[in-house]
């Protein structure tokens, strides 16, 4: 549910065949990423929810603080810039629901 993501924050969120996500929300638009860094294969969090940089900038992976855009995923510094999350399609319905497409 959208009311789950607030502005500038992220949510995980485990699918029914146990592969981790996350979405993000920013000015109103919602991302969602697999939870793997395209570097080291880990996860990106260092604790519960937590994928943002500590401006709230960017996405960054806690193993080795690179650093990714919200809107695109692309690694804009640190060891795999160049490299990108791996996005996944979204809606978000009336309801406030956020469906993976």
């Amino acid at each position: 549910m959208t009311e789950d993501v607030p502005e500038r924050e992220a949510r995980s969120f485990e699918l029914p065949d146990g592969e981790n996500i996350f979405v993000t929300q920013r000015d109103g638009m919602f991302f969602a990423y697999k939870n793997i860094c395209p570097h080291l294969q880990v996860e990106l969090e260092f604790l519960e929810n937590q994928f943002l940089d500590q401006d709230q900038e960017y996405i960054e992976c806690s193993t080795h603080g690179a650093l990714f855009t919200v809107e695109t995923g692309e690694c804009v510094a640190g060891p795999c810039t160049g490299e990108f999350l791996q996005k996944l399609a979204i809606s978000v319905h009336s309801d406030g629901g956020i469906y993976l497409s």
